[in-house]
């Protein structure tokens, strides 16, 4: 059974920082785009980052460049996302998501597999 599974959320303070972690069982990361989204409430899904399944190419939303880092394992099966300088428009549930083959897009509708989200809360 194909699931993805976050960890790493919780409460942290403006200007401080997170790693998310989203582990894969029941197939194996090496072949998949790896993606991360987050939704607040009320808004609409949105593509944070995503890793090609080389690692060879990575994308960036422009509201978090510069300040978060994606990054995988493929030994681990494990792809991350480490997140500093947070705000408090970061707070959101975020997701991470897989799609076969090599294109990143932050396009929700491109992905197939989703993990459960976590809560990641940043206080002013």
């Amino acid at each position: 059974q194909v699931q993805l599974v976050e960890s790493g959320g919780g409460l942290v303070q403006a200007g401080g920082s997170l790693r998310l972690s989203c582990a894969a069982s029941g197939f194996t990361l090496d072949y998949y785009t790896i993606a991360w989204f987050r939704q607040a409430p009320g808004m609409e899904r949105e593509g944070v980052s995503c890793i090609s399944s080389r690692g060879s190419s990575t994308n960036y939303a422009d509201s978090v460049k510069g300040r978060f880092t994606i990054s995988r394992d493929n030994a681990k099966n494990t792809v991350y996302l480490h997140m500093k300088s947070l705000k408090p428009e970061d707070t959101a549930v975020y997701y991470c998501a897989a799609r076969s083959g090599r294109l990143c897009p932050l396009s929700h509708y491109e992905y197939d597999y989703w993990g459960q989200g976590i809560q990641v809360t940043v206080s002013s």
